[in-house]
């Protein structure tokens, strides 16, 4: 019977020393690697600094400011990179002669997160405020309408109360009339026998009108305003175009004449010592 070691003994003994098991840093490392992850991605997803999960993965955990902001940041980066922390954290601790004194909680928070710029004051705003706030004073002491004993201030220079009335510059002066032409004219009454008089007056419009003699000589063309009147005379006839023949009322030879003439109607007259009986 043999009293050597059994071959269960005689198995070589498992490396289970520290040296077999990878460091922290390198575990998260390897992590990250096989997540396809770089430093950058991780440093943005979990806001620990670049620099920090640089030193982290060198097992350099100076850079932390302490074992609980050690701790907390390889918590932070096992999560993210799918290992469990608990491991690493009782290998650190191992490391480090055991667990750390609890710290408070806000500075671990400020100590893992990137902190924002700090900012000065907004100068340009504050100054907007103030000049909005000065105009809103000025305006509204210039619109109170009141002076320090009470009494209303006036509302501007030169005004004066209103009593209700609104004066209006043609309601009581007369309006001017057009004049309109005498039918008992003295120059149409003594109208000579021996040649012929025509008073062209335009009574109901405007008008254009044209007169010539009897030799065909243009005594008159323009334009004859409402209320305005033109005489001519020759020693046989005058020869009359009436652009507006409705607005123009005729005298001939000191006589009314009764055509009904239409407003817009061209007529062409003649008239000579005989008429009004001819035209």
């Amino acid at each position: 019977m043999s009293i050597g070691n059994s071959p269960e003994d005689e198995r070589p003994f498992e490396d289970v020393s520290e040296e077999a098991r990878p460091s922290i840093g390198r575990a998260l490392q390897q992590a990250r690697i096989a997540a396809g992850l770089t430093v950058d991605d991780v440093s943005t997803a979990t806001r620990v600094r670049i620099g920090i999960v640089h030193a982290i993965e060198a097992d350099d955990f100076a850079p932390c400011g302490g074992d609980v902001y050690a701790r907390g940041h390889i918590r932070t980066l096992a999560k993210y990179v799918h290992l469990d922390p608990a491991p690493l954290l009782e290998q650190y601790d191992a490391e480090r002669g055991g667990s750390p004194a609890p710290t408070p909680a806000a500075p671990l928070f400020e100590a893992e997160r990137i902190r924002p710029e700090r900012r000065g004051p907004n100068w340009t705003a504050a100054m907007v405020a103030a000049i909005v706030a000065v105009i809103g004073f000025v305006g509204f002491t210039l619109f109170k309408g009141e002076t320090e004993d009470g009494s209303k201030a006036p509302v501007a220079e030169g005004a004066k109360p209103s009593d209700g009335k609104t004066a209006s510059p043609s309601a009581d002066a007369p309006r001017p009339t057009d004049p309109k032409p005498d039918p008992t004219e003295s120059a149409i009454a003594a109208a000579p026998r021996d040649k012929v008089t025509v008073q062209v007056s335009a009574t109901d419009g405007r008008s254009w009108i044209s007169a010539k003699d009897h030799n065909g000589r243009l005594l008159f063309d323009g334009l004859l305003k409402q209320g305005q009147s033109k005489t001519f005379q020759d020693s046989s006839k005058i020869n009359l175009v009436l652009g507006d023949a409705g607005a123009i009322q005729l005298y001939v030879n000191g006589k009314k004449i009764d055509d009904d003439f239409q407003p817009g109607a061209v007529e062409r007259l003649t008239y000579t010592k005989g008429d009004p009986q001819a035209g």
